[in-house]
């Protein structure tokens, strides 16, 4: 498994590729759609991330340590986003995401380049999943 610093580094260098934030849409809309089934069983509203237009649910397993995200949503580039989000913090121990400034999102120019809407989702999403590291922290 990459190191958190090389997964970040392979978003932002894969984001750099795209001249035209039309492209890095298309890539997003990719990652969502090749993100793992996600359980209709598990599309409950305990699992829905607050604060986000659309609707994302995040569920994790907890194993050996390292937390590991499933995801989805029902709009298409909020499920590229969640997709980009847990391929770089699932299967991450809660110390590496609780002490991650999560700056790579500012790197990439995602938050300027969305829509209020979606710039608040996306800060909601990487609440929630700070709020996971943060709640597995306190069991240890």
């Amino acid at each position: 498994m990459k190191s958190l610093e090389e997964a970040k580094a392979e978003v932002t260098d894969t984001f750099s590729m795209f001249d035209q934030w039309l492209d890095k849409y298309e890539y997003l809309i990719d990652l969502g759609k090749n993100l793992q089934a996600y359980p209709l069983d598990k599309k409950t509203d305990d699992r829905l991330i607050n604060g986000c237009q659309s609707r994302v649910w995040l569920d994790y397993q907890v194993k050996d340590g390292r937390i590991w995200f499933t995801a989805d949503s029902d709009a298409i580039i909020t499920k590229g986003i969640i997709s980009l989000l847990i391929s770089v913090y699932s299967g991450r121990t809660p110390e590496e995401i609780a002490s991650d400034d999560f700056s790579f999102i500012d790197q990439i120019g995602l938050k300027e380049n969305l829509s209020p809407t979606r710039a608040n989702g996306l800060v909601s999403m990487i609440a929630t999943i700070r709020g996971v590291a943060a709640e597995n922290l306190k069991k240890k």
